[in-house]
């Protein structure tokens, strides 16, 4: 079977443009859990479930690029972190949550675009993780199930928002020493 070499690349463009309407459709109904509340979280499951295809996809195929190992992080970080602005100003996550993860994510896609002409940082075990923990949690606190399963649902949503910010800030302090390491050996080697 042959698969057009910019599939890969199109999920994850197609991942970006659907951002903007996910927090769309999250903000315009106020946070209620009506339809749009619905559909927001269904959209972002399905755009967030994609990361794992466009990746698998390439690998499979063998049509990795650099211009996919840069486009699909920045693809996760402009989804979640729309994620999390738009329950911080629902005020259903607190202010300082969103900050210190758009802060980490900012970071680490400023340095990946500085030194993406000299090589290309793909992602890491530990940031795959801390995408999926991310996933997890913000799913659950999109996802209006208070009115279905009773108040336990924000207990739940507590407990995997705090593994996601955990591993948002451990996986970003592994970057950074990972990419200080790099730096120490290429002058060494030099």
């Amino acid at each position: 079977m042959t698969v057009p070499r910019q599939l890969p690349n199109t999920i994850t463009i197609v991942r970006i443009l659907c951002a903007p309407v996910f927090l769309w459709m999250l903000l315009a109904d106020g946070g209620s859990d009506g339809p749009l509340r619905w559909w927001a979280a269904l959209l972002f499951i399905v755009a967030i479930a994609t990361d794992g295809i466009d990746g698998y996809i390439a690998r499979r195929y063998e049509i990795v690029t650099d211009l996919g190992k840069l486009l699909d992080p920045i693809a996760d970080k402009i989804l979640t972190g729309f994620a999390f602005i738009g329950l911080s100003v629902l005020m259903e996550l607190p202010w300082w949550i969103t900050i210190v993860v758009l802060i980490r994510e900012v970071g680490i896609t400023v340095h990946r675009l500085v030194v993406a002409s000299d090589h290309v940082v793909a992602a890491a075990w530990m940031g795959k993780l801390k995408t999926v923990a991310q996933s997890v949690a913000l799913s659950l606190a999109l996802l209006p199930l208070w009115n279905l399963v009773g108040d336990w649902v924000f207990l739940v949503n507590g407990v995997t928002m705090a593994i996601a910010v955990v591993l948002t800030v451990a996986s970003g302090i592994d970057y950074v020493l990972t990419e200080a390491r790099g730096a120490r050996r290429d002058r060494a080697a030099s």
